[in-house]
């Protein structure tokens, strides 16, 4: 990809990074109507405030690792920084996925 390429890809993974930073805060911060329903369904009642910043922290995970990925692609068009920026996104939405199984396990019994 040329370099007016990985700009645009950039701004695309920025992009991304704001629309997941403001799901996942707004997740946080107690809107737990934005997760799917399947999601909650054993979900205490007394347990959904903790549930939601649980979930919500989860989604910033991802949003980071989207921002910083993007960011890094920034740096140039070498080979060295699109990997760095694969890896970064890559090492994020593991950690995202673990963590949200473990929110789900915690608070859902499970995934479904």
């Amino acid at each position: 990809m040329g370099g007016i390429t990985m700009v645009a890809a950039a701004i695309l993974l920025l992009v991304f990074a704001a629309l997941f930073f403001a799901i996942g805060g707004s997740i946080y911060g107690g809107n737990t109507n934005l997760i799917i329903s399947y999601h909650q369904e054993k979900v205490k009642p007394e347990e959904r405030k903790a549930y939601g910043k649980a979930f919500g922290k989860t989604i910033l995970v991802l949003a980071s690792a989207l921002a910083i990925s993007g960011i890094i692609l920034f740096f140039g068009d070498a080979m060295a920084v699109k990997i760095a920026s694969l890896c970064v996104f890559a090492v994020g939405f593991v950690l995202f996925a673990v963590l949200l199984a473990v929110v789900q396990k915690k608070y859902n019994g499970g995934m479904f």
